[in-house]
C-alpha cells in the first residue's frame, strides 16, 4: 500500500516522470513524431503500417517496442520483484540509463537509428524500476493508468469510500512531472536538438547518486 511507502517515493516518482517527459518529448519532435516513453501509439503505427508503410518502417518500430520490452527486462532481472526494499541496486540500474540516453544522444546526433532503440530501452527500463513498489503501481513513463486510477478514486470517493489523499497525491505528482517534462523537453529540443537528451541523463544521474547516499546514510 502507498502507506507503507517511503517519503522520497514521491519525490523520486516525480522526477523520474519528469525524465520521462523530457525523453518523450524529445522524442515527439525529433523521432517523426514518435512516442518513445510508451508502446500504445507505436504498436498502433505498427498495426497500420502493415498495410499503408514500407517494411522498413515496420521494422523499425517493432525494434523500439522490442528495446523497450530488453530494457525492462533489464530491471526484471536485477530487481526479482516488485517490492520496494532498501539497499537494491536501484541506483545501479539508473546508471544504466544515463548510459543509454547518453548513448542515444551520440547516434541520434549522427542521424542512426539505434539512438531511437536506446532511448526506448532507457524508458522500458526505467518504467519496470517504478512499476510495482508493494502493492502500489507507480507507472512514470506514462499516464494514461495514472488519469485512470485518479478517476476511479473519484468515483470511489463519490460513492463515500475514503479518500486516498497520498495516493492521489503521488498520482498528481507524476502527472505533474510528466507534463512538465514535456514543456521542458520542447524547450530545450528548440535550443539543443538531440543533445537535450543530456538534461534527463543529468537527472538521472542526480537521482542515482543521492539514492546512493540516502541509503549509505541509513545503513549506516
Amino acid at each position: 500500500m502507498i502507506s507503507k511507502l517511503p517519503r522520497w517515493v514521491e519525490y523520486g516518482s516525480f522526477l523520474l516522470a519528469l525524465i520521462a517527459g523530457l525523453v518523450n518529448a524529445i522524442g515527439l519532435l525529433g523521432f517523426k513524431h514518435q512516442s518513445i516513453s510508451h508502446l500504445s501509439g507505436t504498436a498502433t503505427l505498427i498495426g497500420t503500417g502493415m498495410f499503408n508503410s514500407t517494411a522498413a518502417d515496420v521494422l523499425h518500430l517493432s525494434i523500439v517496442v522490442l528495446s523497450f520490452v530488453i530494457g525492462a527486462a533489464i530491471s526484471g532481472y536485477f530487481l526479482r520483484n516488485g517490492a520496494l526494499k532498501l539497499g537494491r541496486n536501484y541506483s545501479g540500474l539508473l546508471y544504466v540509463e544515463v548510459i543509454f540516453l547518453v548513448g542515444a544522444t551520440y547516434f541520434l546526433t549522427n542521424d542512426s537509428l539505434n539512438g531511437h532503440y536506446l532511448a526506448s530501452a532507457a524508458c522500458g527500463l526505467q518504467n519496470a524500476l517504478a512499476s510495482t513498489f508493494s502493492g502500489a503501481i507507480i507507472r512514470t513513463t506514462h499516464v494514461t493508468g495514472i488519469f485512470t486510477d485518479l478517476g476511479i478514486m473519484l468515483g470511489a470517493k463519490l460513492r463515500g469510500e475514503v479518500f486516498d489523499k497520498r495516493k492521489a497525491l503521488l498520482l498528481v505528482l507524476i502527472i505533474t512531472g510528466f507534463i512538465m517534462g514535456g514543456t521542458s523537453g520542447a524547450f530545450f529540443f528548440s535550443l539543443y536538438k538531440f543533445h537535450a537528451l543530456f538534461i534527463p541523463a543529468s537527472l538521472c544521474l542526480l537521482l542515482a547518486l543521492s539514492y546512493s547516499l540516502y541509503n549509505a546514510k541509513v545503513s549506516s
